[in-house]
């Protein structure tokens, strides 16, 4: 298939059937590069460019990410929030949201396509065309409440593609894992009281933006914080995603959903944990044996990761081991 302008390349040495029947699905849009931020922010337009290039090699299916409409963004979200984020856009360039939050006509755009992106991959794994799926879009949106964007993020993506799955559907068990290096607190705002959606995190504390002690159970318990101390090494991680998987695979989940943040990398300029490439890699690993378990599809979604380097080589180790279990 025809690659997508600034994005990916087309499919390398396979046919559309064949990619169907075995491989692993990745979506994207142009739009991911149209979200602007000011110079010097962190969650930059370059980012984009560093998963293009640590993918551009990959056997994948490569898909366009759809445009979210209305109602996918309502599971989360009222409708006084959308008017609001639709009333602060700015005929042109930037607007900021909060303190390190900014919109733009563009950056809209991609954030409807970043839900949209998910919230497809859920329907395409769950249709059986595929065994896993990679949503390579920015803005984040594990940091959107439920009426406040946040940390980089305006809606909740995952936490939307969990509702949709739950609700249109019709499944039971939804697992949502998040391994950013920042807690997702707005995933657990979304999902605080859904009781067919479990949650788990690991991240850095102390650090932005402050939730995710162990204590946070959500209301019915289906929540699973891990907290880590500054400078924390992938032995420890690893111990901890361990505990994680078997959480999931006690859950019996019929579709697991990854929040893929790769700032835990020790080269991350934003925070101090102490994991590399082969962290992401076992991780990622773990969660799909338990996934694989209970034969759950896999759907995985960017959100944070911001030295460029790393962000490309971690990237890569958790859509390989995604390619393989394909």
């Amino acid at each position: 298939m025809a690659g997508f302008g600034p994005t990916f390349a087309a499919l390398p040495d396979a046919t559309q059937d064949e990619a169907e029947d075995r491989m692993t699905l990745l979506y994207t849009h142009p739009s991911a590069w149209a979200h602007l931020t000011p110079e010097g922010h962190p969650e930059q337009v370059a980012r984009m460019d560093a998963v293009r290039d640590a993918l551009e090699s990959a056997v994948l299916e490569r898909r366009e990410a759809p445009r979210a409409g209305d109602a996918d963004l309502l599971r989360c979200h009222p409708q006084a929030y959308l008017d609001r984020i639709r009333d602060s856009l700015p005929d042109e360039g930037i607007r900021m949201l909060d303190g390190d939050t900014y919109i733009s006509q563009g950056g809209f755009q991609a954030a409807r396509h970043a839900v949209g992106g998910v919230c497809q991959a859920v329907d395409d794994v769950l249709a059986g065309r595929a065994p896993n799926a990679f949503v390579a879009m920015r803005p984040p949106g594990h940091h959107a409440e439920r009426e406040t964007p946040m940390g980089f993020c305006i809606f909740g993506s995952v936490a939307i593609a969990a509702k949709r799955a739950l609700d249109h559907h019709g499944l039971d068990r939804v697992a949502v894992l998040d391994f950013d290096v920042h807690h997702g607190n707005g995933t657990q705002d979304l999902l605080w009281d859904e009781k067919r959606a479990f949650f788990a995190s690991t991240h850095q504390m102390p650090l932005f933006p402050g939730t995710g002690k162990a204590s946070e159970r959500g209301e019915f318990g289906q929540i699973m914080n891990l907290p880590l101390a500054p400078d924390t090494g992938g032995a420890e991680a690893r111990a901890a995603w361990r505990a994680i998987a078997g959480q999931v695979e006690r859950f019996r989940p019929q579709l697991v959903l990854i929040s893929a943040g790769f700032d835990a990398h020790r080269d991350d300029p934003l925070a101090s944990l102490n994991w590399d490439e082969s962290d992401f890699t076992a991780i990622t690993r773990m969660i799909c044996d338990a996934a694989t378990a209970h034969s759950a599809p896999v759907v995985s979604a960017l959100e944070g990761g911001y030295d460029l380097g790393a962000l490309g080589r971690s990237v890569r180790a958790h859509v390989d081991v995604l390619t393989e279990v394909a």
